[in-house]
């Protein structure tokens, strides 16, 4: 191995960091300490990956700054939660230096270019939170510096590197205790070792040969699941397909499953397959629907089949904006289920992004929304503490003024857009809602996707989990039950409405059976049961 690296190399180094997160990110998925079924640093990291891969494949110049302009705006647009955020913002800091660069790229460059990574990172973070990825970029820059001196070869040099990167990682339980109750290393770090780790082996065409501990069973891992959500600007794929695979053929085994989601990604994005044996739910945007319907039938029967023409809907879009001036202010909002997407189209909110928990939108999914809405200045809603930073990030991307309100719920989000005053300053509105947020207690009822102690709390796979905005605060066996009394500990001595949103797999005759047992508990306050259709969590819950 030599001792510079040209562009040709850097592609490679790209995207094999790309392939070996992708690989292993069901491992970094199972790393995330909350036990909910939606543990996605993994599914994140990788996304943005593909992003800033894909749209380096699209530039055919193979100087080193070709490459890396197309790579960081690919990271960039394609961001997504906090793990993918500061990925993007590393990518970014090494992108600044390696495309200063005029010929090859040397060792001493390289460690630039990572200690800038370290900088941009924490700069992307307020209040920056040891024991996290922000630790092992730090560790990696400062250990580059060493290296960079004593290193004879790139080899070397990255061998270094990420054997410190893995020392540090097993120290981060130690940084924080909720690692450490959990028994498991932070897993924004462990995606980070994998991307370097992924320059290594393109270098190379082998593993570091340094063991990766991650202090977890291997077997506990959260669903495999992919970012559902729309995108109706630059249509790749045009139909929008919809489907359940219903009376499963004896045949059809979990692997079968799987089959069908890699087919599905081949023809497709946006994919979503879950399920079992007994039920499979399937989303994908594809130009070929016939084939996704095809290989579905393989499985079992089709029901509830819906296929749209997303570019009809773009046209249509398109028309109506242009018939329409210009209005001082809009709004978006994040929102996963077709009851939530009503609630908040009710209230007036412009554009709805399907996404929330397993389905975090990316940056630029949030700036080509923000592109729709025929407004100077935006308010966006994230309703999720791992997509504010990415609403946040959008702003780079968009022409259009958008104002992030850190909502992390959606009951936080709907009492936001309730603020709202058309007639009153960006200011004014901005504190009206902030000041409403914190009027707001929110509360998730969920189940549980691993067995560990959290918050002082024993959980059990499959536990009824019962959440407010930080924490665990009750376990159970029966949803109903549980769900009761979770709103009991979130109540507040002047409490007056509890709004209660019921998910997909709950029916109208459970959410009635609730309201009743809450209003003879609570004769005083006014309970209110609302469909929400949201995935994964049986009750989202509103205290007011």
């Amino acid at each position: 191995m030599g001792k510079t690296i040209n562009g040709s190399t850097l592609r490679k180094m790209f995207s094999s960091a790309f392939s070996l997160v992708e690989e292993n990110k069901k491992n970094i998925d199972a790393l995330n300490v909350f036990p909910v079924p939606d543990g996605d640093t993994g599914t994140n990291m990788s996304l943005t990956l593909k992003s800033a891969v894909s749209e380096m494949n699209a530039c055919e110049s193979n100087t080193i700054e070709s490459i890396c302009v197309a790579y960081n705006r690919g990271a960039l647009k394609g961001a997504r939660g906090n793990s993918g955020v500061i990925t993007s913002q590393i990518i970014k800091g090494i992108c600044s230096v390696l495309m200063t660069v005029q010929s090859e790229i040397t060792i001493k460059d390289f460690a630039k270019a990572i200690q800038a990574g370290a900088e941009k990172a924490y700069k992307a973070v307020t209040v920056p939170k040891e024991g996290t990825i922000l630790t092992i970029i730090k560790a990696m820059a400062e250990k580059s510096k060493q290296a960079s001196r004593s290193a004879k070869t790139f080899e070397d040099f990255f061998h270094e590197i990420i054997s410190h990167g893995e020392a540090t990682l097993q120290m981060t339980p130690d940084m924080l205790p909720v690692l450490k109750k959990a028994g498991v290393v932070d897993a924004g770090g462990r995606g980070l070792v994998y991307i370097m780790s992924g320059f290594y082996k393109a270098l190379t065409g082998e593993m570091t040969g340094i063991e990766f501990v991650d202090n977890v069973e291997k077997d506990v891992t959260s669903e495999d699941m992919h970012v559902n959500y729309e995108s109706l600007a630059d249509i790749k794929f045009a139909y929008c397909t919809e489907f359940f695979i219903i009376n499963i053929y004896e045949k059809t085994t979990d692997a079968d499953i799987n089959t069908l989601r890699s087919r599905l990604m081949e023809i497709g994005d946006c994919v979503l397959c879950i399920g079992d044996l007994q039920l499979v739910k399937v989303h994908v945007h594809t130009n070929e629907p016939n084939r996704a319907l095809g290989y579905a039938l393989q499985l079992g029967e089709l029901n509830g089949v819906k296929i749209e023409n997303m570019l009809e809907q773009n046209r249509q879009l398109r028309k109506q904006q242009e018939k329409e001036p210009m209005k001082e202010y809009g709004m978006i909002a994040v929102a996963a289920g077709e009851g939530l997407n009503s609630v908040f189209k009710d209230i007036d909110v412009d554009y709805v992004i399907s996404g929330g928990q397993t389905m975090n939108p990316s940056a630029n999914d949030i700036a080509t929304a923000a592109d729709k809405v025929n407004a100077k200045n935006i308010f966006v809603f994230p309703n999720n503490k791992n997509i504010i930073m990415s609403a946040e990030q959008a702003n780079d991307i968009t022409d259009k003024n958008l104002i992030v309100i850190p909502t992390k719920s959606v009951p936080e989000g709907v009492s936001a857009v309730l603020a709202f005053d058309g007639t009153a300053s960006i200011e004014e509105n901005k504190e009206n809602m902030l000041d409403a947020i914190s009027n707001v207690r929110s509360g998730s009822v969920t189940y549980a996707v691993r067995t560990t102690n959290v918050d002082g709390i024993d959980v059990k796979v499959g536990d009824i989990m019962g959440l407010d905005e930080h924490s665990v605060l009750t376990t159970g066996n029966q949803v109903c039950d549980t769900t009761i009394d979770l709103i009991d500990k979130i109540l507040t001595p002047d409490a007056s409405n509890v709004t209660v949103f019921y998910g997909e797999g709950i029916t109208e005759e459970d959410a009635s059976i609730l309201q009743s047992k809450l209003e003879e508990a609570h004769p005083d306050i006014d309970i209110s049961m609302v469909f929400g259709g949201q995935p994964v969590y049986y009750y989202i819950i509103s205290v007011e």
